[in-house]
């Protein structure tokens, strides 16, 4: 288990929290190993109904870049065998709604992991990114797929192709966002909208969740697929290793 993420149960209600204020919440595989496994204990747990995602006065700079390179990451011949894939699958997999709540940077997996949530509030501070392509990298999350269907193909290939950072106004106008508000207002937002779906009968909310993805539940599971193939692919390019060695030297 990690420190660094808080999971808590009020009721029917489950929390989890980025808590890494000091390096913007980015996430290690630590980190994400306790993810999927709080995830999996709501999913089997009969008492939470709805599941809210925090993060801080920064929602999360993406991947640990240095733990990611501790892991041997760049060597990698297959991203399955790393945490963040178990809970990418995980997320995609859950079976209760998930509503998350944005404030300051989404940045990465930040972004692609909300496209797996039921419902997104954004801050007035919120910023989204997707900048693999900087980092000589490529789309992950089955973001190649689900970014498209949210946002339409257009938009969707200029944020994921150029990296391009949009705000919570864009982010709303794109589809990822469900309600944007004050970023004071933003736990109790998506607090308010838990209770509202912890209220509603469960069999029923998951039955509609699991309607919902199964016209798209093979393209995610092939997006998944092949972006993990091309990205564990990318990693092991010298283009790959000169962008990270660049960007750890900042």
């Amino acid at each position: 288990m990690s420190e660094h993420i808080v999971y808590r149960k009020d009721g029917a209600v489950a929390s989890l929290r980025f808590n890494r204020p000091e390096k913007k919440n980015a996430i290690t595989q630590a980190m994400y190993a306790t993810l999927a496994e709080a995830l999996a204990d709501a999913a089997a747990d009969a008492d939470v109904r709805a599941v809210g995602l925090f993060g801080g006065d920064v929602f999360t700079a993406g991947n640990d870049i240095g733990d990611f390179l501790a892991a041997g990451s760049l060597g990698v011949d297959r991203l399955d065998d790393l945490a963040v894939a178990k809970f990418l699958r995980t997320l995609a997999a859950f079976p209760k709604p998930i509503v998350a709540g944005v404030k300051g940077a989404a940045i990465g997996i930040g972004t692609t992991m909300l496209m797996h949530c039921d419902a997104v509030v954004a801050g007035a501070s919120a910023r989204f990114a997707m900048p693999f392509t900087k980092l000589a990298l490529v789309p992950e999350g089955a973001s190649s797929v689900l970014f498209p269907l949210i946002a339409g193909r257009m938009r969707a290939s200029w944020y994921l192709l150029s990296g391009e950072q949009f705000d919570a106004a864009t982010a709303s106008e794109l589809g990822l966002v469900t309600k944007r508000c004050d970023d004071a207002d933003v736990d109790g937002a998506v607090a308010m909208m838990c209770g509202v779906l912890a209220e509603l009968p469960p069999n029923a909310l998951a039955t509609a969740k699991r309607l919902l993805k199964a016209p798209f539940a093979p393209l995610v599971d092939a997006a998944f697929a092949a972006e993990f193939e091309s990205f564990a692919a990318a990693l092991r390019s010298s283009e790959a290793r000169e962008a990270f060695m660049a960007f750890m030297q900042r």
